[in-house]
Formats: C-alpha cells, structure tokens, sequence
C-alpha cells in the first residue's frame, strides 16, 4: 500500500514539474523544474525498489541539468526570464499533440494484450542481468556518446569564447 502511494504521489510530482518546465519563463527555472520532474522519477524507481536505476537516474539528472543550467546562463540573452519570454511555441498544435499522445498512451494501456505474467526471477538475477547489459555490450555505446557530448560541450565552449590577443 505504502509502495503504490509514494508511487503515484512521486509520478504526481514529476507530471507537476514537467508541466512547470513550460510555466516559467527563466530558463534557469525551467531547468531546475526539469531536474525535479526527473529527480521525482528516479524516486519512482526507488519506490517501486529498483534501487540501481532510481539512483541512476537521480545522478545522471543531476548532473545532465547542472551542465544544461551553466550553458543556458553562459549564452542566453535572458537566463533569469526577466524579459518576459514565452516558453513554449505553436500551442495549439503542442496542445493538440499533448491530448493526441496522452490518449494514445492510455488507449495502449487499457486495450493492449499484455499476455500473462511470466516467471519471476530473484531480484539479484535481474541485478545481475542489468549490468551484464549495461557493462557488456552496451558499454561502447555509452562510452561513445558521453565521450561525444563531451567533445560537442568544448567545441560549442571554444567557439563561443570570444578572441583576445
């Protein structure tokens, strides 16, 4: 009971932020919001006792936002929203899109054949499963793009530096 109550009430939260994200119009806040809609996630994860990928997704958040919060105030002409911008472009469609995919989802939900319930497994069995996938074949992968994105965050930095001899 308490498992499905901190559940819903952390996918309650993270539903409130993500709509907080297009509420503000700082992009520094709407950053924040987006790192607590994701923390509320992770939290989730840790009520549903996946404990690896809520703190997972916790920590690769945290700092995904931090990073995106310097780079928004290091070249956005109004970091803080004190210009009075809008955050979100062609409502009407992003609304219609937002009632067109929910209900799609809950459609999915309720008419989708979901088969039966299959064996379980020891929680350990799916530990271990998790990170022979994460640390096996996959790692190159991940190792790729976090060396990518890295790569892409000091070029955009070098580039947008200004020259001075």
């Amino acid at each position: 009971m308490a498992q499905a109550f901190f559940t819903g009430f952390f996918g309650l939260a993270a539903i409130w932020f993500g709509v907080v994200v297009f509420r503000t119009s700082s992009m520094v806040r709407s950053a924040l919001a987006l790192l607590f809609s994701q923390a509320a996630i992770g939290a989730m994860f840790l009520a549903m006792q996946t404990e690896f990928l809520g703190v997972l997704q916790i920590m690769m958040m945290a700092t995904e936002m931090a990073i995106m919060a310097i780079f928004m105030v290091m070249y956005m002409m109004d970091p803080g929203g004190l210009g009075g911008m809008d955050m979100t472009h062609q409502k009407r469609l992003s609304i219609a899109a937002g009632i067109f995919g929910g209900a799609a989802a809950v459609a999915v939900s309720l008419l989708g054949g979901w088969g039966t319930v299959g064996p379980s497994t020891m929680p350990e069995a799916q530990v271990a499963a998790l990170g022979e996938e994460l640390l096996g074949r996959s790692m190159l992968v991940f190792e790729t793009a976090g060396i990518t994105i890295l790569t892409a965050m000091i070029a955009a930095t070098a580039v947008a530096i200004e020259r001075r001899r």
